[in-house]
């Protein structure tokens, strides 16, 4: 008996423009698109299928997609609904089978185990998971499933047939199966270790497959390319945790807010939400960086080393001292803010004085009303102006208020 497929992954299709379908009857079967903010110069965060037909895609800006499709509806994103579904369809997979972890606002694994790992049987969950997001979340919610051996490439299978697709990958069948993808259809794989893969004479799945194992280790620095080696040969390699790098935002600021002053406000509201979850996730950060972008497309950016911190106050003071250097004469466009040099709080010794020690209890204190009464109930009087600004965007690698693990091949591009 086959007993080869451990893993299902579920992958929502084009997911934020299917949950405005959904909501909204009248927009099925049209093009829509997805938008941070109703402006020209912003791009489309997502697109439905109807739109992805005549050539709109993610990053497509506003202008250019009104151009390609004429017809297209522009809808701005809306992130607690998006949230509220995501947690429907945890829920409806959930009724099927057990989800053994969330990777983002879309997509999601499962581990099988025992007779669920026989072909058929794994065919018949991979059904009864889209019926159930169907009929518990939404009939304008489809997804694609993809069965393999492991869960890399169940994330490769359930991107080789959208919409609504099942493809199932066999040991037996690898790594030959792979043959017709890109090198970058493989998660992991982005544009600069593309760039290395062709420096080192890899130019398709078929020259990594057929690579010796120590070229691999050569060619990703060390044992992750030996994982790699292993992972496209089928083989279910435990996954080690990885250490997170860095937690940012950023915001397109609307035209109203194009004023130094309305962008420092909206970057005090985004070191905010930084340092909520820098917190949530019980790190402490060694860095803090700004960068924003003026119209006549160039940038400014300025760095500021830090002892480890997680409190508020002291971040957005260090914004401050930075943000006097900013330009002074030039119209702001983009706004980002990005706390990096992490540590885990387990490798950071606690706060050595008093003032330190009180800033991070106080932020600790905030974090508590906020939790209790909502998110901005309490905040730094530096943001009074643009609470109502900025608000919480989905990020294409997470969730507001969850914290998914990511498995080690989404950390492997240097």
């Amino acid at each position: 008996m086959d007993m080869d497929i451990r893993w299902l992954f579920v992958d929502m299709n084009s997911y934020f423009a299917s949950v405005e379908q959904q909501v909204k009857p009248e927009l099925r079967g049209r093009p829509v698109a997805v938008v941070p903010v109703i402006a020209e110069t912003t791009c489309c965060i997502a697109a439905s299928y109807e739109a992805k037909a005549q050539g709109v895609r993610t990053g497509t800006r506003v202008n250019e997609a009104r151009f390609l499709c004429p017809e297209i509806v522009f809808i701005p994103a809306r992130t607690e609904r998006y949230v509220h579904y995501h947690e429907r369809i945890v829920k409806a997979v959930e009724s099927v089978l057990p989800v053994h972890e969330v990777h983002s606002i879309d997509e999601m694994s499962c581990r099988l185990t025992g007779p669920d790992r026989e072909l058929e049987r794994a065919m018949s969950l991979a059904r009864q998971v889209k019926q159930a997001i169907w009929k518990q979340a939404g009939e304008a919610l489809h997804c694609s499933v993809g069965l393999a051996p492991n869960r890399l490439l169940a994330k490769v299978a359930s991107d080789m047939h959208k919409p609504n697709g099942l493809t199932i990958l066999r040991k037996a069948e690898l790594p030959q199966a792979l043959f017709g993808l890109q090198l970058d259809d493989l998660p992991g794989i982005g544009s600069r270790m593309l760039r290395r893969c062709h420096r080192a004479g890899i130019r398709s799945i078929e020259h990594l497959c057929n690579a010796p194992l120590p070229k691999l280790r050569d060619l990703w620095g060390g044992v992750v390319g030996e994982r790699w080696w292993y992972w496209l040969r089928g083989e279910d390699l435990s996954e080690k945790p990885t250490q997170r790098r860095s937690i940012g935002h950023q915001h397109v600021l609307p035209p109203q807010c194009r004023t130094r002053e309305a962008a420092f406000q909206i970057l005090v509201k985004l070191t905010h939400k930084a340092a909520a979850r820098l917190r949530a996730i019980n790190y402490w950060a060694g860095a803090i960086t700004v960068r924003v972008g003026f119209l006549g497309q160039w940038d400014w950016t300025e760095s500021r080393r830090l002892p480890d911190v997680q409190d508020t106050c002291t971040l957005v003071s260090s914004l401050a001292e930075m943000w006097r250097q900013s330009p002074l004469h030039a119209t702001p466009f983009k706004v980002e803010i990005t706390l990096d040099r992490l540590k885990s709080s387990r490798s950071c010794p606690l706060p050595l004085f008093p003032e330190q020690r009180r800033r991070t209890e106080l932020a600790r204190a905030m974090d508590a009303v906020n939790a209790r009464l909502g998110q901005g109930a309490v905040y730094l009087a530096s943001m009074q102006g643009a609470e109502r600004e900025a608000p919480d965007r989905i990020a294409f690698r997470s969730i507001p208020d969850c914290s998914p693990k990511h498995p080690a091949w989404r950390d492997t591009e240097p």
